[in-house]
């Protein structure tokens, strides 16, 4: 599109409206200045302005032409009822014969309808649109319209089509600033509620391209710029992340704004930050937005796992076909390893598989996650190691770094089941380093937890759990069920916690654990490290 120095332009048709009215071209100029700049509130009375002053000056086409961009710009705000009004207005205007003024006309009757939640009413009438299109913007208009209704039928994949058609147009034509950040912002939205999340980090890539090139320009608004902060958080920028939420959550609107919060809530999390992170959430909450499963994986490292457990639960009886679904099911999947609770675990796991589209790397990664973390509680390391190795090399691939550093610390407790010293200690090593880059407390805290040798003993914290139960006089094979350990390497941990106890009977060890004040609540302090810390798109 062309360039132009906004703030320079606003300043000069201002200052010019306030010596004397404006021509109606100039106000439909000062219009788009004013949506480029931020100045939303003002966009309106320009453009009713200049639909007045193109009517009296018997400009009928430039006067439709007025009407229907700000009836546009009602429906971006939520005000339907205003923008049915002027498309009212305008109807009454349109001559015989002008096919493309008849099609602007049917361009905000189908974004009325899909608005309004009548998706397969609107479609057609947007399919109808791109028949005739020509310029640039209805091109563009007619395509978002079509994959918005699409998606909202159920039609992911060819949704997906249609705003790729769509932003064929953006990137290769002359489309005012006006659609072409809607254009961004909602194939961005689209491919965060379908995970993909490449194709979202590549079109937020483009989308800051642009902005860069537009000096003066609000780049980011509404949920666009929580989107934003999301993408920000999986590609480890944190600290632009909480900056992205925080501007989102002063822009949008009570009964939007809970996104935002959510947002601000889940990185907050990320860092370590849990009273920060608590307060956000209860205000998401109070905006009406469903805070699960964030909250409940805040409430599991307070130490409330039945808290934790029951919002959950709570929500994913819910809604059976949540687009959130997957992001539940992975939380829970953590809850139950925690709680010991295989069969949930397995449940949870295999119906997050389920879900795991092939063209969503995302959710195949996981998917695989959460099945290797039920291998690893299960006894099965071996098992574990293979899935766990694809989830991070889906990580690396998606340029997402916690996500990867979760992932090796869990490669790192599996290769420790299997006595495999050396890989434990690289694995480790590997996620200590991304987790000191991006600042995540708790994870370093768990982290040290999990290699921090017992009470000066060199007991490792696996050897403590193991040491624990077979202080309340469980037999191999019951601390084999409890800790979800084969009873071979429970025989293995028994005699190297004998042999650095310096004690040679179970009853010595028992002895010496309550000599030491081993409780169950540093055992369950042990039981929550490398946990599972999936964080959701809004």
């Amino acid at each position: 599109m062309e360039q132009h120095d906004w703030p320079a332009e606003y300043a000069e048709l201002t200052a010019a409206d306030q010596r004397a009215p404006l021509a109606p071209a100039e106000l439909d100029r000062l219009a788009v200045a004013a949506f480029v700049l931020g100045h939303d509130d003002e966009v309106s009375a320009y453009r009713e302005r200049a639909h007045e002053a193109h009517l009296a000056r018997g400009e009928i086409e430039a006067a439709i032409r007025s009407g229907f961009w700000l009836g546009f710009h009602l429906q971006q705000r939520g005000e339907l009822a205003r923008a049915a009004g002027w498309q009212a207005r305008i109807e009454r205007l349109i001559p015989d014969g002008k096919p493309q003024l008849t099609g602007l006309l049917t361009m905000a009757n189908a974004a009325l309808l899909m608005n309004s939640g009548d998706a397969a009413a609107a479609l057609p009438l947007f399919e109808q649109n791109l028949g005739w299109a020509t310029e640039p913007d209805a091109i563009v208009l007619a395509s978002l319209g079509r994959g918005s209704c699409l998606a909202m039928l159920g039609r992911g994949v060819e949704a997906l089509k249609a705003m790729d058609e769509a932003m064929v147009h953006v990137t290769g034509s002359r489309v005012g600033p006006e659609v072409t950040g809607l254009a961004y912002c909602s194939v961005i939205a689209f491919c965060m509620h379908m995970y993909d999340f490449r194709r979202a980090q590549e079109w937020t890539q483009a989308l800051t391209g642009w902005c860069d090139d537009q000096p003066g320009l609000v780049p980011y608004r509404g949920t666009c710029l929580v989107h934003r902060a999301q993408i920000l958080q999986l590609r480890g920028a944190w600290t632009e992340a909480v900056d992205a939420a925080e501007d989102a959550c002063r822009r949008l609107s009570p009964g939007t704004v809970g996104s935002a919060w959510y947002q601000l809530a889940e990185v907050e999390r990320h860092r370590g930050r849990l009273e920060a992170a608590e307060r956000a959430y209860l205000t998401a909450a109070a905006d009406g937005m469903d805070v699960q499963p964030g909250l409940a994986l805040l409430r599991a490292w307070q130490g409330q796992t039945d808290a934790a457990i029951a919002g959950l639960d709570r929500a994913l009886a819910e809604d059976a076909f949540s687009s959130n679904r997957p992001l539940l099911l992975a939380a829970r999947v953590e809850l139950a390893i925690e709680r010991a609770d295989r069969e949930t675990a397995r449940k949870a796991a295999s119906e997050l598989n389920e879900l795991a589209r092939a063209d969503s790397p995302y959710l195949q990664a996981l998917a695989a996650y959460s099945e290797g973390a039920v291998r690893v509680a299960c006894g099965d390391p071996q098992g574990a190691i293979p899935l766990l190795r694809r989830a991070w090399g889906l990580w690396q691939r998606l340029e997402m770094p916690y996500e990867g550093a979760r992932t090796r610390l869990l490669v790192g407790q599996a290769c420790r089941a299997l006595g495999d010293v050396d890989a434990e200690q690289m694995e480790l090593d590997g996620a200590r380093t991304v987790f000191e880059r991006l600042g995540a407390i708790q994870q370093l805290t768990a982290l040290d937890q999990l290699t921090r040798p017992f009470d000066g003993t060199g007991l490792t914290p696996r050897e403590v759990e193991v040491l624990w139960v077979l202080a309340t006089g469980a037999t191999n094979r019951a601390i084999a069920d409890q800790l979800f350990l084969s009873e071979r390497t429970v025989a293995r941990h028994i005699s190297n916690i004998f042999a650095k106890l310096r004690v040679s009977s179970r009853a010595a060890a028992t002895a010496w654990a309550y000599d030491h004040r081993l409780t169950s609540k540093s055992w369950e302090q042990i039981s929550r490290m490398g946990r599972n810390d999936q964080s959701p798109p809004a």
